[in-house]
C-alpha cells in the first residue's frame, strides 16, 4: 500500500507513520486546518497580546504599581479584552490579561498587578 502526502499527494517514503512529504507541506496543510473563520480568534489573541505587552511595561514594585487611565488608553490598551476575573472575598473584582492584572482604583487611578 502506498502512502501519499495529505497536502500534496506525493508518494512518501520513510517512516510508516509518516504524512508528509516536507515540512512545506506538512506546515501548508496544519496552517489550511488552523485557520481561523474571519480571523476573529487571530485578532482576539493580539489585541490580549498587545494589552499584555502594556500593562507588562510598568515597571512593578513588590509585584504592583499603579498608572491612571490616560497613560493606559494611550499606550493603546483595551478595555474589553481580558482574560479572567477574579474577585476577592472582599469583593474587590481584579481584571486580568494572563498573569498581569489591573484594579480600577478612585480617581481614574488602577493599580497594577502581578499574580505570583
Amino acid at each position: 500500500m502506498k502512502r501519499k502526502c495529505l497536502e500534496c499527494g506525493v508518494e512518501i517514503m520513510g517512516r510508516v507513520d509518516k504524512k508528509f512529504c516536507s515540512d512545506y507541506c506538512r506546515n501548508a496543510y496544519n496552517n489550511k486546518i488552523n485557520k481561523d473563520s474571519k480571523n476573529l480568534v487571530r485578532n482576539i489573541n493580539n489585541r490580549l497580546r498587545k494589552n499584555y505587552r502594556i500593562l507588562d511595561s510598568f515597571p512593578l514594585r513588590e509585584g504592583k504599581t499603579r498608572t491612571t487611565r490616560t497613560r493606559l488608553l494611550d499606550k493603546g490598551f483595551d478595555f474589553d479584552f481580558i482574560t479572567n476575573l477574579y474577585t476577592t472575598k472582599k469583593g474587590t473584582t481584579y481584571y486580568f490579561v494572563y498573569d498581569l492584572g489591573y484594579l480600577p482604583l478612585d480617581n481614574e487611578q488602577y493599580m497594577i498587578v502581578k499574580r505570583e
